[in-house]
């Protein structure tokens, strides 16, 4: 992921085995592309390489290239999906808010990625320089309200004396805005709007093990504040509260609330 903290630590093979719900909504994403099969496509954001993959099945004559500011990521998605096995899919290092490249993209796409960064304007000035005239941004990100329930379940925790200490003078982790904020800035950096607006998604976790891996795997800025022998006790906890307010259903599903950050936009 791309994270504009540089500080999370990701275990990309745990993340790549528990995205499904992230991996859906890029699906979603990708047919709403409609592609040719020609594009060369960039991809901010790409974190384990399984949908950049699928973006590049999907344009056979054309490139996909993935960039990510994890290491560990770009590592997995070089492991996974080599050259060998998908020549028309490369993955590089890269910062969302200093994207640059000689050539240029039909379409710059990110999923559940820019939440993560704290400079939009920077990824739309980036965006903006590597894109075709008439290319597409497409993107899908946390919008504002993203997940509001579990934050409420973390924070009167994380002012337990048991925990305050680690969270004193946290910064903020994510960057989740309304479509007021990309309604100006778009124009500013050389797009047309298609649309910009926020869509509200369920997202469902299979039981306290579930819900629990799914706090393990993404919330690091929370998770990883902490020491590695109090990590579990304190995810335990969390979903114990969660739990609390939005327990199970009769199939043993724990829904979340997402909000969904939705852009299409044309560059001039």
């Amino acid at each position: 992921m791309t994270s504009s903290l540089g500080k999370n630590i990701w275990n990309a093979a745990d993340y790549a085995a528990n995205s499904v719900v992230q991996q859906s909504w890029a699906r979603e994403l990708i047919a709403r592309l409609k592609l040719r099969g020609d594009e060369h496509i960039l991809d901010v954001g790409c974190g384990d390489g399984k949908v950049t993959a699928e973006l590049a099945r999907a344009v056979p004559r054309g490139a996909v290239t993935g960039i990510d500011a994890s290491t560990e990521m770009i590592q997995f998605a070089k492991q996974t999906f080599p050259a060998a096995k998908v020549s028309n899919l490369h993955f590089k290092i890269g910062d969302a808010r200093a994207i640059q490249f000689k050539e240029k993209f039909d379409v710059v796409f990110s999923n559940a990625a820019l939440h993560w960064v704290d400079d939009h304007e920077a990824i739309l000035r980036g965006a903006a320089s590597v894109l075709k005239p008439g290319g597409r941004l497409v993107v899908s990100c946390g919008g504002k309200g993203n997940a509001h329930e579990v934050f409420l379940a973390l924070r009167p925790l994380m002012r337990l004396k048991r925990w305050r200490g680690f969270f004193r003078h946290m910064p903020m982790p994510y960057f989740f805005y309304a479509p007021g904020s990309y309604e100006k800035w778009l124009p500013r950096h050389g797009f047309r709007i298609n649309a910009v607006k926020l869509a509200p998604k369920d997202a469902t976790y299979a039981g306290a093990d579930g819900f629990a891996t799914w706090l393990r795997t993404t919330w690091l800025p929370f998770v990883q504040r902490l020491p590695e022998n109090v990590r579990e006790e304190f995810i335990t906890a969390a979903t114990q509260r969660y739990f609390s307010k939005h327990p199970p259903d009769a199939e043993n599903q724990v829904h979340v609330r997402m909000v969904r950050l939705e852009i299409d936009a044309v560059k001039l």
